[in-house]
């Protein structure tokens, strides 16, 4: 065990490509890629608490006690605080205790210290804050215990501490952090997989198979260049995907028709990049952006604003592709266009800026530890 030296890790951002939506169905697969913004988590050694917790999206921090049922704030306040604006970060934290506990070790007092680039004075880009905050803390906490972790582990720990919290996200974000690069990513059946963790404990899941999970690596595209703009208008992915799961679509013929559309589409990408076909990759994100539009006709989720719009119209008007990143409402959208282009580039970009969209400067987080 490492007490009494501060560790710190990373986890990067991330963002959809093609796959929205279909992906939070087992088994089904969606597209994603990690991006050069960052979560930092910082752990060492504290007095006077069991767990201090300081975030600069929670200046006022929180201070934990470790229960039978987990953690739990020293006060009511510090308790609902620590619940509401660092839930992720502390079913990290408990995750990861657990796992410590099997193994017949005692977790000891921690501090943890967080810094994010995926948000502006408070509010999120869209570039999965959520799943960059939980992969990084479960990586720096493992690693304060003296526990190394592969990649594969990382990636389970950080959706059990997810599911555990609400088991509708996909984790794709938690896949795209971990990996990093391009990946192709199929999500777990959730709900069976915490069954599991009921059932045998942390450990025996980590070693276990999880029905519906896939994991690839994917080559970049040759000639294209990846921009991301923010509408500055912020979302709730878990919002979106809960009206999904409450309406008379879900199980639907209209469901099945978009999922099938959805990997058919998701298949042909990962072949296009694959194959370096950067014209039928442009295709897909097209095809992508009309069959999101579909959904939004059918079941009025709002996932098209009027700045995703102007975004995705500029990139085509450019002689691109667009579409919204992740569940839309708001948030980010991605754009497509011939990387020698420079001109292009920046008349989207200036499109962008008309339209009240933010250019967002990022690259493409390099690929990381292994994937099946």
């Amino acid at each position: 065990m490492t007490a009494g030296r501060a560790i710190t890790r990373q986890a990067p951002g991330k963002l959809f490509v093609v796959g929205e939506y279909a992906v939070l169905e087992p088994g089904h697969p969606a597209i994603l890629v990690a991006v050069d913004r960052h979560v930092s988590v910082t752990v060492s050694a504290v007095d006077g608490a069991e767990v201090v917790i300081e975030s600069d999206l929670c200046p006022q921090g929180a201070r934990l006690w470790r229960g039978e049922d987990g953690l739990a704030g020293l006060d009511a306040d510090d308790g609902s605080r620590a619940l509401n604006r660092l839930g992720h970060v502390v079913s990290a934290i408990d995750v990861v205790d657990g796992l410590l506990a099997e193994r017949g070790r005692r977790a000891p007092p921690i501090h943890v210290s967080i810094t994010s680039r995926l948000h502006r004075d408070g509010t999120k880009f869209g570039l999965g804050s959520s799943g960059a905050v939980t992969v990084a803390t479960v990586t720096a906490v493992a690693a304060y215990y003296g526990m190394e972790l592969s990649p594969d582990d990382r990636f389970r720990l950080a959706l059990l501490a997810t599911a555990g919290r609400d088991p509708r996200p996909s984790g794709g974000d938690l896949a795209a952090s971990v990996w990093g690069g391009w990946v192709a990513y199929q999500a777990p059946d959730r709900a069976a997989v915490l069954a599991m963790a009921r059932r045998g404990g942390i450990e025996e899941t980590l070693r276990a198979p999880w029905p519906g999970f896939a994991l690839r690596r994917l080559p970049p595209p040759r000639g294209l260049a990846l921009e991301a703009g923010w509408t500055g208008q912020p979302a709730s992915t878990s919002s979106l995907a809960g009206r999904l799961e409450t309406g008379e679509w879900r199980g639907s013929a209209a469901q099945r028709d978009f999922v099938e559309r959805s990997d058919a589409c998701v298949h042909a990408s990962i072949r296009a990049l694959e194959q370096g076909d950067d014209n039928e990759l442009l295709h897909r994100i097209r095809g992508a952006r009309r069959m999101l539009a579909d959904l939004d006709d059918e079941v009025r989720l709002g996932i098209f604003t009027t700045r995703l719009t102007a975004l995705c119209d500029a990139a085509e008007a450019v002689g691109g592709a667009a579409k919204p990143s992740g569940a839309g409402g708001g948030d980010c959208g991605i754009a497509f266009l011939d990387a020698a282009a420079a001109r292009k580039v920046s008349r989207l970009r200036q499109r962008w800026a008309a339209a009240g969209v933010l250019p967002m400067p990022i690259h493409i987080q390099q690929t990381k530890g292994s994937a099946a």
